[in-house]
């Protein structure tokens, strides 16, 4: 199981709260209270600030959603930012795994109010949950998506649990659902999730690594480059598995060169270039 979709968490959540804040049956100041917040969040260059002052934001919002225990808009941004916190910001196991069962019950709730057979058949075979999934509309496709992420993000903490692994096929169900209905979804962000699941398995051992590239384009494509997550998956995940040098250093050193500060993805990219430097001198090849 792939730690990616940590680091995914902590990028995706934290650039959909302020969309997810932004409206719905919350009042005005509420809205501009998260709305704020969610924006120096994401447009903060150091890491270490939201590091400390996330927990204060997850308290905020877990008293909100107990005055409000079925707006949807609050549940979805309580998922996103315990997906995010867990994610990126948090390196104890035990924790993890309780942050990301709240953030995955908060999706859950928000979702299932509308889509109640998604809930009922996440435990039975894949095939029946795979039947509710297609019965899903394109109203339902923020619940869908939050709901994947937060479910592949609580299976990555629990990756030494064969039973949690073997339910990542439901979550890149959904995710590959919501890019049918919508393609560039999250500026690619839902593409860049099925680049990594589907960049796992080698050639030699049956995998279709090739497809997983095709996510990864895409995901560029639609953020227009200024998601550098995308590069950085592309060459961890896809470049390492088919051991192409070339490709790989030279996605990480276009990440290293990029100018980080874009709207709403300022964080992430920080954070992206830091983990490129990593692995350009981490002696993989």
């Amino acid at each position: 199981m792939p730690s990616s979709f940590s680091r995914l968490g902590l990028a995706c959540c934290l650039c959909a709260i302020i969309l997810s804040t932004h409206s719905g049956c919350v009042s005005m100041a509420t809205d501009r209270l998260a709305s704020n917040l969610s924006s120096a969040m994401l447009n903060q260059t150091d890491p270490e600030i939201v590091r400390h002052g996330a927990p204060a934001y997850l308290l905020l919002l877990d008293s909100l959603i107990e005055e409000n225990p079925d707006d949807p808009t609050l549940l979805y941004a309580g998922a996103r930012l315990y997906s995010a916190y867990a994610g990126g910001l948090v390196t104890d196991s035990e924790r993890k795994k309780g942050l990301t069962q709240k953030a995955l019950a908060y999706a859950g709730r928000g979702l299932c109010q509308r889509q109640p057979a998604i809930c009922e058949l996440a435990p039975k075979p894949y095939e029946q949950f795979f039947e509710a999934v297609q019965r899903v509309d394109s109203e339902d496709m923020e619940g869908l998506y939050l709901y994947a992420t937060s479910w592949a993000g609580w299976i990555e903490a629990r990756s030494d649990d064969w039973n949690a692994v073997a339910d990542l096929a439901k979550a890149e169900a959904m995710l590959q659902h919501v890019v049918l209905q919508d393609p560039g979804y999250e500026r690619g962000r839902a593409q860049l999730y099925l680049g990594v699941i589907r960049s796992q398995i080698p050639p030699t051992l049956g995998g279709k690594p090739e497809i997983g590239r095709q996510h990864f384009e895409q995901a560029i494509s639609y953020s227009s480059g200024e998601d550098l997550m995308a590069k950085l998956e592309f060459a961890r995940h896809y470049a390492r598995l088919v051991f192409d040098k070339t490709l790989h250093d030279r996605l990480l050193n276009e990440v290293i060169d990029a100018d980080p500060v874009k709207p709403g993805l300022t964080l992430s990219n920080v954070m992206v270039q830091q983990q490129a430097r990593e692995l350009l001198t981490d002696d993989y090849f």
